[in-house]
């Protein structure tokens, strides 16, 4: 796999094990399937506990049987489990970063207890439920609301774009409290999928990110414990620090779906014969292959940086911006050029390219679309704020 700068020569024990066995199970375990899961419209859950056995979930949180791996360790995770199909790495980002991690921030021991060995081990499934019909990239703005009913909440709204509901154990719920004394108040809920009054509908016939289960959630008059309540955090920071986490393995995962598609179109062109002999000997292939893998090293040296910032407590949220932005648009370029190499086989499953383009283009919006994260920049060069 391209590695021009050959940072995988510093990567201590810990992260080289953790690269190897994630690479071992993606070629054993996903690249035989994965196309004809993408053109099914299928995941292939038999391998959610599979992932689960070995640690794929939240593997950089500590206690409650967890790895306790480094930053650069999960981050590697990531990008490998991306080079096998954006939906997989979505799965484990989503259980992880977005469910496990405001639970093992944020939750009460009873509630770590209750959920973090079974999401870790994938003996149960969780889902982030933020993102609602009216209100993508304003989150603020939602409409979900809780109500205090003596010792109950009552939930009522509507999530969507909602990675795994229709599979999941149970959803964090970000709602406001009507309830809360100084005015409605954004807090986390962790709502069990078969409580009364929840539904989770699958959303089909996708164009894009199509080994992934996506649904929405709909919430009328649910009824939860006051217990339910993520104790340890109020207001937009709890959903927008499990996105940071979540955007940081995408920085990540990303360069696996753009290593995976310069090593395919790099591999055609050493095999593929024209007019006398492999294409890879044009100048125009060469020049192809030169840029993709300049493009590709420079997000692996962001990536590489962004992982050091984190370890050391130093990363900032518009670090991540800067990184999903470049990195993620890097990779949806690469996929586009890669599947030109391939010519007319490159439209088929059969070659890898055509799905990681197509896969990244959900990956380009969610979590932060590109242009709001271009804005979250601009405010933070400029100070200047282009939206409220």
């Amino acid at each position: 796999m391209l590695d021009y700068f050959d940072l995988e020569s510093d990567l201590d024990q810990e992260g080289r094990m953790v690269q190897e066995t994630a690479r071992s199970f993606v070629e054993d375990r996903i690249k035989p399937d994965i196309g004809e899961h993408w053109i099914e419209g299928t995941f292939p859950k038999e391998l959610i506990t599979e992932m689960g056995e070995l640690g794929f979930y939240a593997p950089n949180l500590e206690g409650y049987g967890l790895p306790n791996l480094s930053q650069r360790a999960y981050g590697l995770l990531m990008q490998e489990l991306e080079a096998g199909d954006s939906g997989i790495r979505s799965m484990a980002s989503v259980q992880g970063a977005l469910v496990m991690y405001p639970i093992h921030a944020y939750g009460s021991d009873e509630q770590k207890e209750a959920y973090l060995w079974d999401l870790g081990a994938g003996e149960k499934v969780g889902c982030f439920g933020l993102t609602e019909p009216e209100h993508g990239s304003n989150p603020s703005a939602m409409e979900t609301y809780a109500e205090r009913d003596g010792d109950e909440y009552v939930l009522n709204g509507t999530k969507t774009w909602i990675t795994n509901s229709p599979i999941a154990d149970v959803a964090v719920v970000w709602a406001k409290d009507r309830s809360a004394e100084s005015g409605a108040i954004v807090r986390g809920f962790l709502v069990d999928t078969d409580t009364d009054g929840v539904t989770t509908n699958k959303i089909d016939e996708k164009l894009s990110l199509r080994a992934s289960i996506t649904g929405e959630i709909h919430l009328n008059d649910v009824r939860v414990e006051e217990t339910a309540v993520l104790p340890g955090v109020e207001g937009m920071k709890g959903p927008l620090s499990c996105l940071t986490q979540a955007r940081y393995g995408i920085a990540w995962g990303v360069i696996g779906a753009a290593r995976d598609c310069f090593e395919t179109a790099r591999q055609y062109a050493i095999d593929r014969e024209q007019f006398g002999g492999p294409i890879g000997r044009f100048q125009l292939q060469q020049e192809k292959l030169a840029e993709m893998a300049t493009q590709i090293t420079l997000a692996q040296l962001l990536a590489d940086r962004l992982a050091e910032l984190k370890e050391r407590g130093d990363m900032r949220p518009q670090h991540v911006s800067m990184a999903k932005r470049n990195n993620v648009r890097m990779a949806r370029d690469q996929s586009r050029i890669a599947r030109e190499m391939l010519g007319g086989n490159g439209i088929t499953a059969d070659y890898s390219p055509m799905r990681h383009m197509a896969n990244l283009e959900t990956v380009y919006t969610y979590e932060g679309t590109h242009d709001i994260h271009t804005l979250i920049l601009g405010e933070d060069l400029t100070g200047l704020k282009a939206y409220q």
